[in-house]
């Protein structure tokens, strides 16, 4: 579990704009602009998924 908390915010930095920039290059603004929605969507989800509060 303590691999997928510190591969969550790099992977998401990584996947991201990469997914965003290669849709709007290859279908246009508009799709861009979804696949940016659902793709920080999910990131924020996954960030809280994993996130380790001190006790």
């Amino acid at each position: 579990m303590r691999w997928l908390v510190a591969a969550t915010p790099i992977a998401g930095a990584i996947i991201f704009p990469l997914a965003v920039s290669l849709t709007i290059a290859w279908l246009g603004i508009a799709p861009g602009v979804v696949v940016a929605l659902l793709l920080s969507t999910l990131w924020f989800v996954a960030m809280l998924r994993t996130s380790e509060m001190p006790h």
